[in-house]
């Protein structure tokens, strides 16, 4: 039980359940697309069918990750791959109307597990890198997605809508998950131990660097939707003119 008094366990924690808050909504989506051709009364038994085997799915991949993070230059591969999912959260746009909605209650559970086993990767990455080997914090790390999926989904997003910045705060943990696994990659970790320093150092710019990237391409990409909603409205009225006419 000494890891109740233990700081990092509960940085690490903390870290998994943010993760989860910003990651896990998006799935959530995915999952209800999935199930709303069915009827009512087998839309729930979908949704918690297939959020059960999702979650079996994750677990297992997660740890899989966790134990393939030992493998010298996997951590830091992982670190970088992180950074990229950082940076996309900011600056994609998702869609979900290519998810195929079940038309019997085999079908949604099929597809809800295999479209979160899909979509997950960067749940699974962000949150095996955040455990720092612990499989006690990748258990309760699924234990919170579990909730957040089937009932919370709607309310995340619903806040996210609200308050954009809580997508800057899911992208800086993960940024900063991405320079601790970085930094401890055991092929350089010891230079950052000897020079303590220099490891905050990258973090911080690690984590200053997606938000500035990730910012400016959000930016780019909603001027550019404005352009293009601007040119379709210039085609419609000539249009509806001659049709007037």
């Amino acid at each position: 039980m000494d890891f109740l008094f233990d700081p990092t366990f509960w940085s690490g924690l903390l870290a998994i359940i943010l993760i989860d808050l910003v990651l896990a909504g998006d799935n959530a989506i995915v999952i209800g697309m999935a199930a709303r051709n069915l009827p009512k009364h087998q839309q729930k038994q979908a949704i918690v069918w297939g959020t059960v085997g999702a979650i079996a799915i994750r677990a297992i991949m997660t740890i899989l990750v966790v134990w393939l993070l030992n493998i010298p230059v996997l951590h830091l591969v992982g670190g970088l791959l992180l950074i990229w999912i950082a940076y996309k959260l900011l600056a994609d746009h998702k869609e979900h109307d290519t998810v195929q909605a079940g038309s019997s209650l085999a079908a949604a559970i099929r597809t809800i597990i295999i479209a979160d086993a899909v979509m997950g990767m960067d749940n699974v990455i962000a949150v095996a890198g955040a455990s720092h080997g612990s499989f006690l914090l990748v258990i309760l790390g699924l234990l919170v997605s579990v909730p957040v999926m089937v009932w919370g989904s709607t309310m995340i997003l619903k806040a996210i809508e609200r308050y954009p910045s809580i997508i800057y705060v899911g992208a800086a943990v993960l940024a900063y998950t991405a320079g601790s696994m970085i930094t401890t990659e055991h092929l350089i970790s010891g230079f950052f131990t000897a020079y303590p320093a220099l490891k905050w150092l990258l973090i911080v710019l690690i984590v200053a660097g997606v938000l500035l990237a990730g910012r400016r391409k959000k930016q780019q990409l909603e001027q550019l939707h404005r352009q293009t909603e601007a040119a379709e409205r210039e085609q419609e009225q000539p249009a509806s003119i001659a049709e007037q006419a």
